[in-house]
């Protein structure tokens, strides 16, 4: 019977010394492997901005439409009949349009000089917020105390007139 030897060839080659190309090469895999772990991290801020499928809502700025409904909520609650009518009085449309704009505009600009790159838009919102009612409240106030002394000026005016009249 034949046999059939079969042969194995292999090749041997003498063990590698550390030497200047296994150092370059061990520097060079440490440069990828930063410049991976960087690529990583900005993904990963990029993941954390913006998933795919979430929503992401910016509610500072407002945009022109809400700043719109703003004025017009204003103007209505200047003009209308409120709580704050009752209490102060009313403005006619003109003078109350005019008002809400000087009012919004500059609670729009104390808001957007509280704008900080960490906030999510709530703080500054609530700023603009609060910065309207304020402004209104001391305009209903300030004109409510000119009216009133208005009238009282009147009424002295009046009293004084009657008496002159009465004495001549």
């Amino acid at each position: 019977m034949g046999e059939t030897a079969e042969s194995i060839n292999t090749t041997v080659s003498p063990p590698q010394h550390e030497s200047e190309d296994s150092t370059a090469m061990s520097a060079t895999a440490d440069q990828i492997s930063d410049e991976s772990s960087k690529a990583a991290d900005l993904k990963k801020e990029e993941e954390s901005v913006a998933k795919p499928g979430s929503i992401s809502l910016r509610i500072w700025p407002p945009t022109q439409k809400t700043r719109d409904a703003v004025l017009n909520r204003l103007i209505e609650t200047l003009s209308t009949e409120s709580i704050l009518s009752k209490r102060y009085g009313t403005l006619c449309s003109d003078e109350a349009s005019a008002v809400a704009k000087s009012i919004e505009e500059e609670a729009y600009g104390v808001a957007s000089n509280a704008v900080s790159d960490d906030d999510d838009g709530i703080k500054i919102l609530e700023v603009y917020s609060k910065e309207i009612s304020k402004r209104m409240l001391e305009t209903v106030k300030d004109r409510s105390a000119a009216n009133k002394e208005a009238v009282e000026d009147a009424t002295k005016d009046d009293a004084t007139s009657e008496t002159e009249k009465s004495e001549a």
